[in-house]
């Protein structure tokens, strides 16, 4: 018997069984099946003469698994927009491609089902990007998962023309998101979290866990690659302790029907940037028997800078002037454009508020109050409310107010990697003053390892203020997808070279 190189034919036989063993085997350069001799390298049996493939003993078949539905290309953790580019891109890449050059890939996320953002979904509220910048559209233009083909799809496609705009609904949007997540073919685990990622035998070990019922269920993924999209989490000031009255704006919606009562008929809104101005809106046209507060630190908010020619840091072709940029100037430039997302408020929505405040000064019927270059302290819960103590900056004067809810619009930070690598990843060189060192195409930079963990988001101080945004995840997935390819092209030719020298005879 010996080991043959290339695609055969085989008389008999079920088709499929051949057919996936000769890919599997072909991609290692291993040999292919022959009937009615069988012979596979490597595993230490054979299948003799005569066998039927279906009387296998069980612990043969498995070995016989191809290394993919045990050993994944991908395994993504998080499955919000970032990644759920990235399983769009992975699905499109297989279907052109043959089955021995596929990608394996599999996603968990914490969450019992998709969602992004649900707690600010509300009326009226509109993204800030152009729909052009959805998942797919910048990298493939004819993908099905363009948000014009779900418009198509849903029946509003001319409807959507006729509103004239560049800026969907952030329900609209969302229900998008939903749509391309349920029909992605890529298998995604939800309520699934990860807990330690550990470097075993020259491959990533993932150990996972699932909450069911009352008894946890843990998993290990196996992974030549791990793309991180954890998003970000909720930034509250120090020594805030959130509860049923205080919390952050993330789950704004479902927190305000847990509102044990509001005997108060007041709310206090802390923060100046686009969400604390939504949060402002949305409390005083719903609750129109309540007294609504914001406390700013700057003089009142200040407008988004959506110009043209600003926009463009947020361009594809932007990362890499930011990336190559010396680390004083990426400083600078972080500086320069912070208000073109953080801290800053859409100018219509701005000007909305201030007619408000002045159509209420004018009829004597105050509800909204801007108390300007304050901070809030002295919070205190109590049964009938939450007590806070909002003074101003400059110690000239100061107020006490019970309120129904202090909501926090703060913001969010960045996960802590650190925490989710094990002992056996050394991180030495891969992280700098708190932060990952980021390559180019997004892997961190740990040398001492074949395989590749890629960030998918979290990469504002290498890559920009993009890096936080939906404005690039087609692109970004494209390269961290080009990256993967290129790593497993490279893997299989210094396979096949050194396995050319050793297959002959037996």
């Amino acid at each position: 018997m010996f080991i043959a190189i290339g695609q055969l034919h085989f008389p008999a036989g079920p088709r499929w069984f051949f057919d996936q063993m000769n890919a599997w085997m072909q991609s290692r350069m291993v040999g292919t099946l022959r009937q009615p001799e069988l012979i596979y390298m490597g595993l230490g049996k054979a299948i003799m003469p005569g066998k039927d493939v279906y009387s296998l003993d069980a612990k043969l078949t498995d070995q016989l698994t191809p290394r993919s539905a045990q050993e994944l290309d991908i395994v993504g953790v998080g499955f919000g927009p970032t990644n759920l580019a990235l399983a769009i891109a992975i699905e499109e890449y297989n279907g052109t491609r043959p089955v021995e050059d596929r990608l394996s890939a599999k996603f968990i996320d914490l969450k019992k089902e998709f969602s992004w953002h649900t707690g600010m979904l509300l009326p009226d509220s509109t993204m800030q990007i152009s729909f052009l910048k959805d998942l797919v559209s910048l990298r493939n233009p004819t993908s099905c998962y363009s948000f014009v083909n779900y418009l198509h799809e849903r029946g509003r496609l001319s409807d959507f023309i006729n509103l004239k705009t560049f800026f969907p609904s952030r329900r609209e949007f969302h229900d998008y998101l939903e749509w391309a997540a349920k029909r992605v073919s890529v298998p995604v685990s939800y309520g699934v979290s990860a807990q330690k990622i550990e470097w075993q035998n020259g491959r990533f070990a993932l150990e996972t866990s699932r909450d069911v019922t009352e008894a946890s269920r843990s998993e290990t993924l196996f992974a030549r690659n791990v793309v991180l999209g954890l998003g970000y989490r909720a930034a509250l000031p120090e020594n805030i302790v959130p509860s049923k009255r205080v919390f952050h704006n993330q789950h704004l919606v479902s927190n305000l029907e847990a509102v044990p009562n509001r005997e108060k008929k007041r709310f206090l809104v802390v923060g100046a940037g686009q969400s604390a101005a939504e949060v402002v809106a949305y409390l005083h046209e719903r609750f129109s028997d309540s007294d609504v507060h914001a406390s700013l630190r700057r003089f009142g908010y200040s407008p988004s800078d959506d110009t043209p020619f600003v926009n463009r840091i947020f361009d594809p072709q932007s990362v890499d002037e930011f990336y190559t940029a010396p680390a004083e100037l990426k400083e600078r430039l972080l500086h320069y454009h912070w208000p073109t997302n953080y801290s800053a408020v859409d100018a219509d929505l701005i000007n909305d508020l201030y007619r408000l405040e002045y159509d209420e000064t004018v009829s004597g019927k105050r509800r909204l109050h801007i108390h300007r270059t304050t901070v809030v302290e002295n919070i205190s819960d109590h049964v009938d409310g939450v007590s806070a103590t909002i003074s101003d900056i400059g110690g000239r004067h100061q107020s006490e107010l019970t309120f129904d809810a202090i909501i926090f619009a703060t913001g969010f930070t960045p996960f802590d990697l650190r925490d989710l690598l094990g002992a056996s990843i050394d991180i030495g060189s891969g992280f700098k003053r708190d932060l990952p060192v980021v390559n180019r195409d997004y892997s961190i930079d740990l040398p001492n390892i074949s395989g590749r963990i890629y960030l998918n988001g979290g990469v504002q101080h290498s890559h920009g203020l993009t890096s936080n945004l939906l404005s690039n995840v087609a692109i970004r997935s494209s390269e961290i997808l080009e990256a993967i390819t290129a790593d497993a092209h490279h893997e299989a030719y210094e396979q096949s070279h050194a396995k050319r020298t050793t297959v002959g005879a037996i």
